[in-house]
């Protein structure tokens, strides 16, 4: 397997195998050990949460139209006793149709939106999980630190004085060594179990190589492109400036162990916002990681090729399979901006004015446009299947046409 996969016999630390490792021999968690599991569960005899064995539909989010559509009191409902979130289909739903994440609880819900948490894992698992990934991590930016001491502090021009002062103090601080935002249980009962998750996560580092040139030339990119991650956020403000050495860790860190992906530009303003949200190092880096997993072929050169040069690749059929809703997205911003934009004169004016464009679009409205543009371009290629089917040729046999040809 790769160099960014999981090695062979290894479970990907996301992956329901791995979230279950080690947990043969524990106990299946009480109701005592969880707090308002009880309170749910009276809820749930007086009728209120008869959904949950596929009765109902969840109670609709307080406050109508215009609030999140997943609410911190309609979350927990979706979740089963044991803490397995049984209701996937709901909870997108709640969220892609019904009005978002409620802020309060978006640090939970991403973890599941983007694949840290399996959805069928229990609370139980995922305390194991957590305490996986954190050693993993860890380990992971050690291995290329070790390898590149020069490469710890980032090279910051020095007119830029905050930046450069908060470099030098994440370095002299030891915060290169230590993990922002963690919690994890590392008591005495856990150290049997710790004993053997940083064996497993050793043995996976280890096997991973670096390539050690290609990750100075990532390196050098990503240190011009952190300081200009968006630093008028909050999060990167005053004391919050040493953030951006913990986004260039994250960033390194995936380069080092995804050499086929490495690092491309952008991704520093997409890892900022999973940073900004979790608030913390390793669930940034995992949550990033398994959207970076899925979203590969985009950051490759091929991948990046073909959306600059507009080309498809020929294996594919005349109908694009590799379109996303971000593409759409795009897409309705264009058409929104369309007339602006052929008032401008050359690529300078073109650059401007796109740069102007942050803070300043009407999100519902390229949502929506982005939506039912989506919506109308998958309903014509179903037709377009189907009128396909129905042209061609009958094949003599028993039915007119075979069911497998649906699916060929």
């Amino acid at each position: 397997m790769d160099a960014g996969g999981s090695p062979s016999g290894d479970p990907s630390p996301g992956s329901p195998e791995s979230s279950r490792r080690g947990l043969g021999t524990e106990e299946r968690e009480t109701p005592e050990e969880r707090p308002g599991l009880r309170e749910r569960g009276q809820a749930v005899a007086a009728g209120e949460g008869r959904w949950l064995r596929g009765c109902m539909e969840p109670p609709a989010p307080e406050g109508g139209g215009g609030g999140p559509g997943l609410s911190a009191d309609t979350f927990p409902l979706l979740f089963d006793s044991d803490g397995r979130l049984v209701r996937e289909s709901q909870f997108r739903k709640l969220i892609f149709k019904e009005g978002g994440v409620d802020p309060s609880i978006r640090k939970d819900v991403w973890k599941f939106l983007f694949g840290m948490y399996p959805c069928t894992s229990t609370t139980r698992e995922r305390k194991t999980l957590a305490l996986e990934l954190y050693v993993r991590y860890k380990m992971m930016k050690c291995r290329w630190q070790a390898l590149m001491p020069s490469s710890r502090r980032m090279r910051v021009d020095e007119t830029d004085t905050e930046l450069h002062e908060a470099a030098f103090t994440y370095q002299q601080t030891g915060g290169a060594c230590n993990l922002k935002g963690q919690e994890v249980d590392l008591s005495e009962e856990k150290s049997e179990q710790m004993t053997f998750i940083e064996l497993q996560a050793k043995v996976y580092v280890d096997r991973q190589r670096i390539n050690v040139h290609e990750l100075h030339e990532a390196i050098r990119i990503i240190d011009k492109d952190v300081p200009r991650t968006e630093r008028v956020l909050d999060y990167y403000q005053n004391e919050g400036v040493i953030n951006l050495m913990v986004l260039r860790d994250i960033l390194i860190t995936f380069a080092a162990f995804h050499p086929d992906v490495s690092y491309a530009q952008g991704m520093n303003d997409l890892v900022s916002r999973f940073l900004e949200v979790l608030d913390s190092e390793v669930d940034a880096y995992w949550c990033s990681t398994f959207y970076f997993e899925k979203m590969s072929f985009d950051f490759k050169e091929e991948g990046l090729i073909r959306k600059i040069k507009g080309k498809i690749r020929p294996e594919l059929p005349s109908t694009n399979n590799d379109y996303t809703f971000e593409l759409f997205i795009c897409a309705a911003i264009l058409l929104e901006k369309k007339q602006l934009l052929l008032k401008c004169a050359d690529e300078v004016e073109l650059i401007q004015f796109t740069n102007g464009l942050q803070g300043a679009l009407n999100l519902d409205r390229v949502l929506e446009r982005a939506e039912q543009a989506f919506f109308n371009y998958c309903n014509k290629s179903v037709m377009d299947c189907f009128k396909k089917l129905c042209t061609e040729p009958k094949k003599k046999g028993f039915f007119s046409f075979k069911l497998m040809d649906l699916f060929s």
